[in-house]
């Protein structure tokens, strides 16, 4: 076996592979900037709009640039016909990061190509794909349910035409100011498993399009994007406060993790998960028939319980998944389409990222230790038998 090369821990933890102007995890203190500004400043203050400006542009906008944003963004939303119509033409148990990924592919095909193949990847390609994602998931919301789509609406926000377009109705204050944190918060983590996905498909120079198909396909995993549905699923298990102390000892019983608690940055709670614990319990008061934020706050509770009593020195917290299944589940989406919002709000980062590595590109090609057989004799297949194979 060669020994050959650095080896480095598993899951490349603790090896920094680049830098980024767009956001900073500081796991030990529990805090998330983008470009300086501390979350606790930007979930309660802006919105959507204002933080893609500053992940793009690299600046919070003024009145008059963000109107323009807003417009840009307005002007682009409306997805290309034969999308729509092939959404429409797939099985409508079709998963739904399936068909978002496969349809934010599809929008190349609509973009301008030179005769290599390459489209622009800019500022504007980025902010078209912050616009149109919303627009994907809201319309195979509709179709997977048998409704037509709903066409979008200049004069909504980000957030409130997402839901618009979801339910045909003008949604509460309460419940767009809920999307609109909640994409706030998810924007951007700085090298996460999907975003760094797309920083190594930008830099062989492949453009946004194929970049974020790149996230999206990464995001799928319930490692990662996939943990808000599991945690929901949880959620759905447990029916009641009162079984959520039983529900965690016999996850861990059967070696489970319980999904949406620790993460692998934060040794302390999730900065996201107090903004979500706040919007979660503020929806819970207003929708008054559900009870999603009692039973996920007597599972973290019940969790930190079980937990301690096996490793007295170790508390574990919840993290961003974990009180995004109360808050989208009383959105009233389904569990299965969690995943697909949070690529809404993650997209902003993506493109930023995307552009950020396509500025000062070096290709990502990172090394192996190899830990196969040593060199041996080529053998003819006239020669060959299943021992000397190995199979």
């Amino acid at each position: 076996m060669s020994t050959t090369g650095l080896v480095v821990d598993r899951g490349l933890e603790g090896v920094v592979v680049g830098s980024t102007v767009l956001s900073n995890v500081e796991g030990t203190i529990g805090r998330l900037t983008y470009r300086g500004y501390d979350m606790d400043d930007l979930a309660p203050n802006v919105s959507f709009e204002e933080v893609v400006h500053l992940l793009l542009y690299g600046h919070l906008p003024t009145r008059d640039e963000l109107d323009a944003l807003k417009h840009e963004l307005a002007s682009r939303r409306a997805l290309p016909e034969p999308l729509v119509a092939a959404m429409q033409s797939v099985p409508k148990t079709a998963w739904p990061m399936d068909v978002l990924r496969t349809i934010v592919s599809g929008l190349a095909l609509f973009s301008p190509a030179n005769n290599k193949g390459e489209h622009v990847s800019d500022i504007h390609a980025a902010i078209e794909l912050v616009a149109k994602m919303t627009t994907i998931l809201a319309s195979w919301d509709r179709i997977r349910r048998g409704l037509e789509p709903v066409e979008p609406r200049a004069d909504l926000s980000h957030a409130a035409n997402f839901l618009y377009m979801r339910t045909g109705k003008m949604p509460a204050q309460i419940e767009e100011a809920a999307v609109n944190t909640y994409l706030v918060l998810l924007a951007d983590h700085s090298y996460n498993a999907s975003t760094f996905a797309a920083r190594v498909t930008a830099s062989t120079r492949a453009d946004l399009y194929a970049s974020v198909t790149s996230a999206l396909a990464t995001l799928n995993g319930d490692l990662h994007g996939g943990a808000a549905s599991a945690s929901y699923n949880n959620l759905v298990a447990i029916g009641s406060p009162a079984r959520a102390e039983a529900f965690v000892r016999d996850e861990l019983a059967k070696g489970h993790r319980i999904m949406g608690m620790g993460h692998r940055e934060y040794r302390v709670r999730d900065p996201r998960a107090r903004h979500l614990e706040a919007i979660a319990q503020k929806l819970s008061n207003y929708r008054g028939d559900t009870n999603w934020y009692a039973i996920a706050r007597s599972l973290e509770d019940a969790s930190n319980k079980v937990l301690q009593e096996a490793k007295p020195d170790r508390k574990i917290y919840a993290n961003v998944d974990f009180y995004t299944a109360p808050v989208l589940a009383d959105l009233g989406l389904p569990g299965d389409e969690f995943t697909c919002l949070f690529a809404c709000g993650r997209v902003a980062g993506w493109g930023a990222h995307a552009l950020e590595q396509l500025h000062d590109n070096r290709l990502i090609r990172p090394q192996a230790t190899y830990t196969g057989p040593p060199p041996g004799p080529f053998i003819p297949i006239e020669q060959r038998s299943v021992a000397l194979t190995g199979t």
